[in-house]
This record gives structure tokens, sequence and C-alpha cells, in this order.
């Protein structure tokens, strides 16, 4: 893909900032947006030109340090991942893409895509947590489009690959398994001949955590109210609650 690319560049705090226009070509869909910077940084440096600064830290999908704005949107146009998970065949040959950093007053620009995030830090320093316990184990989860005639395979080289689940359901196939295991699960279903559309990471309790009506209602308000910000990727829980706690909730 030949794509233009319109990238925020900020020498420091102080630089009013503009946006850049940049031509990048030979983008293949299977790039990660990040993989797609980098190609770009390796470019300018060749030139001699200053590369584009940006955060990322475990490119998993974990961390969340790779927040980007892109065409207007937060981590771009796909749903559910951070902007390292997001892959280049989201995006057309011929595409200008708009890349800008969070704007938000709490989190100023430092240099071009890199901003501020030590108000996050003072929130943690002045012991801000929620009180019940909503963590679980990460795991890997392989989200994979596949049709019936090939699901024998994919069956037998998760297991082979020690996956903890395999679940088959509307013409999609879903492996779960550690995270310690995710190279060798990919390696596995590659070698089966089939194609993984959409690998990431999420937390997945091994047990549930049932508490009072109040309680429950309690947590669930603070799960939506995360939900519905845009500064919030994921939000993941062990508690138990049924379809009667959620009427309630959109009752309250």
């Amino acid at each position: 893909m030949n794509l233009t690319l319109k990238i925020w560049r900020q020498k420091n705090a102080a630089d009013k900032g503009k946006l850049v226009d940049y031509q990048i070509s030979d983008v293949s869909p299977d790039m990660s947006f990040l993989e797609m910077l980098d190609v770009l940084n390796e470019q300018l440096i060749n030139k001699g030109e200053s590369p584009v600064a940006f955060d990322h830290d475990c490119r998993e999908g974990i961390c969340g340090m790779c927040s980007l704005y892109i065409n207007g949107e937060a981590h771009g146009p796909d749903r559910g991942i951070t902007t390292c998970q997001l892959h280049m065949r989201k995006f057309k040959d011929g595409d200008t893409i708009y890349i800008e950093p969070f704007r938000a007053n709490a989190f100023p620009v430092i240099r071009d895509l890199v901003v501020d995030r030590s108000a996050f830090d003072r929130i943690q320093h002045a012991g801000g947590f929620i009180s019940v316990n909503t963590s679980g184990n990460t795991i890997d989860a392989n989200a994979i489009p596949i049709n019936k005639h090939d699901a024998d395979k994919a069956f037998e080289a998760a297991l082979e690959a020690g996956a903890d689940d395999v679940t088959e359901e509307d013409g999609y196939i879903e492996i779960v398994g550690a995270a310690e295991i995710f190279k060798d699960l990919h390696d596995s279903l590659a070698n089966a001949g089939l194609k993984i559309e959409d690998a990431g990471l999420r937390m997945i309790p091994k047990q549930e955590v049932e508490l009072d009506p109040d309680q429950t209602l309690a947590v669930l308000r603070i799960i939506t109210a995360l939900e519905e910000s845009d500064d919030v990727q994921n939000v993941y829980t062990n508690l138990k609650y049924t379809d009667e706690d959620l009427e309630k909730l959109e009752e309250d």
C-alpha cells in the first residue's frame, strides 16, 4: 500500500507544533501500525531527518503506552484493541492517515506523539484504587475466522500447542491459552496452514467473586463508567453477576 501520513510534529512542550506530511510506500497489510511507524522512522533516519517520537513498550496490547489518536479516533478504526494491535489491513491503498497524540489537558505533549503521563502516577501515589479485586490472570485468546472444513485442523493444532480451551461459534474458532505459549500456538496454527485473523491478550479470571446485591451494583457502576471513558481501552473483572443485576443497573 502507498499511504500519506499527516503526523503531529512538536519539538518540545513549549513548541506550537504542526501536522507534517509524509509519503510511505510498499506498506504490508500484515504490518502493525507501530511497525509501519518504525519503517517510516528508518527512512527518516537514513535521510538524516529526525524520527517521529512515539510511546511504546510491550507491543502486546497490555501496557497501553502506545496511545495515539488516529483519524480522529483513539487507537484508530479497530475496536477493543490498543494501537500496537492495530494492523494496516484496516486501511486502504491511497489512504491519508492523521496521527496525533492524545488531546487532554492532563496529558500535555512532550514531543511529537509522546505525552506526559505523570497524572496517572499521581493518582496511584495518592492511593487511587478500586476496593474490589477485579483482576484475573492475563492469558492469550486467538479469534480465528475459519470454515468448518478446517475446524479439525485448528482443534488439533491448538491442542498440540497446549491450548486450554477451543470453542467454535458462528463460523469462528476461539482458542484460549496461557500467554507463555503464545509463540508455540501461533507457530502451530501457521504450520497447519491456518491464517490468524486476530490475536491479543485479555484478562480471564480463574474464579469469580460473588458480592451482595448492593456491592455488585456499585462495582457494575464503576465498570460502566470506565467502559464509557474514551481514555480506557478495556475493562476486565472477575465479578460474578447475573442478567438480573444488569437489569437493575439499567433501571438505576
